[in-house]
Formats: C-alpha cells, structure tokens, sequence
C-alpha cells in the first residue's frame, strides 16, 4: 500500500521549499548570504519561520543547500531576468527572393531592389532559383544570375552559404553586413 503525503507535488521548475525538502539535513545559508554550516532541516525550517522567511532548496547535491529568503520575491527576481534576457535575444528572419535562370534585366532589378531593402532592415535573404524542365541541363546559366547577384549586392551582404543544388533548386544565402 503506498503512503499517502499531504505535500502537493512539486512543479519540476520551481525549487522544492519548506516542508516539502526530504533530506534529513542541509547545507543552510542565512537570509544574509552567510554559510550556517550542516544543520537538520526541522531546526532550518525554525530558522526560516522565525524570520519570516521560507527554506527553499537551492541545489540537490550532498547534502542538499537550502538558503533562507523571501520566496515571493526570489521569483520575482527570477522572473525579471528571464524578461530581460529574452529583451536581448535578436530575431533575425530569413526573406526568400525567387529568380529564375532566364530572368529580364527589369525583373533581376527589381528583385535586387527588395533583397537590398530586406538586407537593410537586418533580415537575412535566401536567394532559389527553380529549374523547370529540361532548364536542369543548363545549371552554369543558373550559377551566372546567382553571382551576379551575390556581386550586385556586395556592398550591403556578405555571402553566408555560396549557390548550391538541391534537387531542382539552387540556393544562395546572404547576410547583411555588420556595422
């Protein structure tokens, strides 16, 4: 028959507190930062009532560390630097601009035109060239639009990944330069 407990389970993200923290005793470090030594977690958890604070489990090794702090806001903190990290993360997307081998000098233009738009604005852009039917033959053709537009564009990109096949397609990735 299996034991029954009235500690609700633990939320695998959040750190184990108060009565919920098994170990006989733990390493305790004070509301201050300060080392209290190895003590049993019954008299941890007076320490930490008698301050008005909570014994949170802050690594599980042996013996376990549990520091006494203000749980509410040992989250709140936490919570604040996951915002701010997350602030700091930059987004870059990848724009696709499809050519085809037999372009107009009009159409390379305007295509040119939005890659260097994209570029500017930071994103970086996929440059694919579909080969439909017997076009396949004629591949070098596909890798002259590619290059001229690698050279077109080399005053605002730097060629991340050069022109290469992929079954019918040809790609070529371009990354805006760093200023």
């Amino acid at each position: 028959m299996r034991r029954r407990t009235n500690i609700a389970k633990q939320d695998n993200r959040k750190p184990m507190m108060n009565g919920a923290i098994r170990a006989r005793e733990v390493r305790l470090i004070g509301a201050e930062g300060e080392q209290l030594g190895v003590t049993p977690t019954s008299e941890a958890l007076m320490q930490a009532e008698n301050l008005n604070m909570d014994l949170v489990l802050i690594s599980n090794q042996e013996p376990p560390v549990a520091k006494i702090m203000d749980y509410t806001k040992f989250m709140f903190e936490q919570k604040k630097k996951q915002k701010e990290a997350k602030k700091k993360q930059a987004v870059v997307s990848v724009k696709e601009v499809r050519l085809s081998p037999v372009i107009d000098q009009n159409d390379f233009d305007t295509k040119l035109r939005q890659a260097i738009k994209f570029l500017e604005k930071g994103d970086k852009v996929k440059v694919s060239i579909r080969f439909k039917g017997r076009m396949i033959t004629h591949q070098d053709v596909g890798r002259q639009v590619m290059d001229k537009f690698a050279q077109a564009t080399k005053e605002v990109a730097v060629v991340e990944q050069r022109a290469k096949m992929d079954g019918r397609q040809m790609f070529l990735q371009l990354a805006p330069i760093k200023k």
